[in-house]
């Protein structure tokens, strides 16, 4: 007599007796994982809203009014108009242009100088680690620090180093008493500047050295063993290599140089033709306490810097694009 062997019935999901489930998509559990690694950084986000965001939103609204401190109870609703005096207004006007021309010089010479430097740096010599370092230090300090230095150390007309050196070097050719100059009221916007420029020189070395020292060696050597000179490969090979990091310096450093309040509050006190757009706005509010038409000037101001921070985040991304695909 032969048993009889029953075969367990076998569903489509492959194990015995079960049926078929549907099948899950994985949606949910993929929005919840992504939420989940997003969550932690809520708070922060929260917080980088509340702190810069919630006061851009309430100076744009408080640029809609005609509001003065001293008078409260005459607060109106004015529209535009605001913004129609910061375009029209001689003093602003000014200030636009002052703005313009120091930032141009500022950036133009300081990356310049920064070129200079990083072309020096590139080389190898003794020192060179300690001589970058020093190089760097001017970048380090506090700008409000800065400003104080060459008011007072520099451009002070009795006990300044270069009226100082002044005297010395007019000593050699036996000139007891020159001429002492009084370097912020003779020149007050150049004092500013130079100021300016020996504290962003180091920031455009840096980003120029790190172009420099991402070129190609192979590239390089062959071009010299071609017949190129220092000139030639300099002209043909390193200048277009730090296009993109050139327009970068020159980006970054407009972005910030715009926005400079303490140089020229430090040295000049707006003074002699030297009140720049961030320095106006400090006068319109905080002087003249008007809240309205300040608040109409800075936004203004935000509305240009990023402008031209847009230009430096394209800047950025194409460089780094290019690094990838180099790579």
């Amino acid at each position: 007599m032969s048993a009889s062997v029953s075969t367990p019935e076998v569903s489509p999901a492959g194990a015995p007796g079960d049926t078929a489930a549907p099948r899950r998509t994985g949606k949910v559990p993929g929005r919840a994982r992504v939420w989940a690694t997003r969550a932690p950084l809520l708070p922060a986000l929260i917080f980088l809203i509340a702190v810069t965001q919630l006061p851009f939103v309430a100076t744009v609204v408080v640029s809609f009014f005609d509001w003065n401190s001293l008078s409260p109870d005459s607060r109106s609703f004015s529209a535009f108009s605001n913004y129609g005096e910061v375009f029209s207004d001689p003093s602003l006007r000014d200030s636009v242009f002052t703005t313009v021309l120091l930032t141009a010089s500022v950036v133009i010479v300081s990356v310049v100088l920064g070129l200079l430097l990083a072309l020096l740096l590139d080389r190898k010599f003794i020192g060179r680690g300690f001589v970058r370092t020093l190089l760097i230090t001017p970048f380090l300090l506090v700008p409000v620090s800065a400003a104080l230095m060459w008011k007072h150390v520099l451009y002070n007309p009795e006990y300044g180093l270069l009226n100082g050196g002044w005297a010395w070097f007019t000593g050699l050719f036996g000139v007891d008493s020159p001429a002492q100059p009084d370097w912020i009221s003779d020149m007050p916007l150049a004092a500013v500047a130079t100021a300016l420029v020996w504290q962003w020189t180091p920031f455009m070395m840096l980003i120029l050295l790190a172009g420099l020292q991402s070129r190609s060696a192979e590239q390089m050597e062959a071009a010299r063993l071609d017949g190129a000179n220092a000139w030639q490969m300099f002209c043909f090979l390193t200048l277009p290599h730090l296009r993109r990091y050139l327009e970068l310096g020159v980006l970054l450093g407009s972005i910030y140089i715009v926005q400079n309040f303490d140089a020229v509050f430090t040295i000049t006190a707006g003074g002699l033709g030297t009140a720049n757009l961030p320095y106006t706005i400090y006068q319109t509010f905080y002087q003249a306490h008007e809240y309205g038409l300040a608040s109409a000037a800075g936004v203004v101001v935000v509305i240009g810097t990023i402008v031209v921070a847009t230009f430096a985040l394209r800047v950025v991304s194409s460089l780094f694009s290019e690094e990838a695909n180099r790579a």
